[in-house]
C-alpha cells in the first residue's frame, strides 16, 4: 500500500484501520525498521525510523500509532526480554503476524505509571495477572500486551497473550483524536501466564522496561507531529493561494502570510529538533533521551499550532468532515498528552539543563 492509498478520513470516520490496511502495513516492512535483521526486521537506522513516521504522519496518525505501539514493545523485548522471548517475538512483531498492546495507563495511574494497582502473583510456575488497563492503542486487536503491574512489592512486566481466559477488551468508540487507532481498555480477570512470561525481574519494570517503550514511542511520535505540522503547512499554503476573495487571494494579505511564515517555521525547527535526536539515537549518545523528550515537545506543540491555524486558515473547508487539518487538529491534541505531557516534558528538559550546569559546576 502507497501513502497515496490510504484512506484516512473514512478509517477515522468508522473508527477502524482495515485488516487490509494492517496487513499492507507489515507486508511494506514498516512494523519492523529498526528490528535487527537477524530477527526479521529491517535493521534501519533511528532516522530511517524518523523520516518513515514523518511521511506516514503526514496522512494518517492512526497508522503511524500502529507503528508506534508495535515498535514500543519490540524496543521493549529487543532490550529486556530473554533470548527466547526476542527469538520468538520480535520476527513475529516484524511481520505483523502478532500485533502488540502496551498495557500501563490505568484510571489512577496516567502520568504516574508508579501508581499501577494491576498484581501479578506468583502460584507456582504460573504468574496471575488481575487489573484494569485504559486507552491501549489498537487494544482491540492485539494478540499480545506488556502489562506493568505489581510483584512482590516491586514494578514488573510480563507478556499476556489476548487469547488466555480472563482478558477482555472494551473498545473505546469516538474519542478526541486517533480514531482508527481502535482504542480499548482491557481488563485482566485473574490470568494465569508461564513465569518466563516475565520481562525482566521485579524491579526493572518502569525504570527499565517501560522507559525504553516510553522513550521509543516518544520518538516515533515526535516525527509523526513532525510530518502533521508540515502537511498543515502545505495545506494553509496551497489553499490561500488557490482561494479568492473579491479576486484577490487569501495569501495576499500581510496577517495570512504572517501565520504561513510562523507555521512554516515552527514546523521546520520541530523536524530539525527530530533529525537532532534521531543522530543522538543512532550515536548512542548519553543525552539521546533528552534530545527524544525535547523533540516530541516541540513537535507535538508545532503539530498542535500548525494544524490549528491551518483550520483557521481554511474556514469552513477546514471544518468539512474529509479536512485533514482538522483530524489533525483533533489528534495533535492527543499527542501532546501521550508519551508524557507537554507539562512533564518541561520539568525533564529543565531537569536535564540544570543538571548539565550543576556537572559543569562541579568541574
Amino acid at each position: 500500500m502507497e501513502l497515496g492509498e490510504f484512506d484516512a478520513t473514512a478509517w477515522d470516520e468508522r473508527g477502524v484501520l482495515p485488516l487490509e490496511a494492517r496487513e499492507a502495513v507489515a507486508g511494506a516492512g514498516w512494523l519492523g525498521t529498526d528490528i535487527p535483521v537477524e530477527y526479521g526486521g529491517g535493521g534501519g537506522s533511528q532516522r530511517e525510523l524518523g523520516e518513515l513516521c514523518a511521511e506516514v504522519g503526514a496522512v494518517c496518525g492512526s497508522v503511524r500509532a500502529l507503528i508506534t505501539v508495535q515498535g514500543m514493545v519490540s524496543a521493549a523485548i529487543g532490550r529486556w526480554g530473554t533470548d527466547a522471548q526476542r527469538a520468538d517475538l520480535l520476527p513475529a512483531l516484524a511481520a505483523g503476524d502478532q500485533l502488540a498492546g502496551f498495557a500501563a495507563t490505568e484510571a489512577g495511574a496516567g502520568t504516574e505509571l508508579s501508581a499501577v494497582d494491576t498484581r501479578l502473583e506468583r502460584d507456582g510456575d504460573q504468574l496471575v495477572v488481575t487489573g484494569e488497563k485504559r486507552w491501549i492503542t489498537f487494544g482491540q486487536e492485539a494478540t499480545v500486551f506488556l502489562v506493568l503491574g505489581s510483584l512482590d512489592g516491586a514494578l514488573a512486566t510480563v507478556l499476556v497473550e489476548a487469547d488466555r481466559a480472563g482478558v477482555r477488551a472494551e473498545p473505546v468508540r469516538g474519542q478526541l483524536g486517533l480514531r482508527a487507532a481502535m482504542i480499548a481498555h482491557v481488563r485482566f480477570d485473574g490470568v494465569r501466564v508461564p513465569m518466563e512470561n516475565l520481562v525482566a525481574p521485579a524491579g526493572f519494570g518502569l525504570s527499565h522496561v517501560v522507559a525504553t517503550a516510553l522513550d521509543h514511542g516518544r520518538f516515533t511520535v515526535a516525527w509523526g507531529c513532525a510530518g502533521m505540522a508540515a502537511a498543515c503547512v502545505d495545506d494553509a499554503a496551497a489553499h490561500t493561494t488557490r482561494r479568492r476573495q473579491r479576486g484577490t487571494p487569501l495569501a495576499s494579505h500581510e496577517l495570512v502570510r504572517s501565520v504561513l511564515a510562523r507555521m512554516a517555521v515552527d514546523a521546520t525547527a520541530a523536524r530539525q529538533l527530530c533529525a537532532a535526536a534521531a543522530s543522538a539515537r543512532d550515536a548512542k549518545e548519553p543525552g539521546a533521551v533528552a534530545a527524544t523528550v525535547m523533540a516530541k515537545y516541540a513537535a507535538a506543540r508545532a503539530a498542535a499550532s500548525a494544524s490549528q491555524d491551518a483550520v483557521q486558515l481554511l474556514g469552513s473547508a477546514g471544518c468539512a468532515p474529509d479536512s485533514r487539518a482538522g483530524r489533525f487538529f483533533r489528534d495533535a491534541k492527543v499527542m501532546q498528552i501521550i508519551e508524557g505531557s507537554d507539562q512533564v516534558s518541561e520539568l525533564h528538559i529543565a531537569e536535564h539543563l540544570l543538571r548539565q550546569h550543576r556537572a559543569e559546576g562541579v568541574a
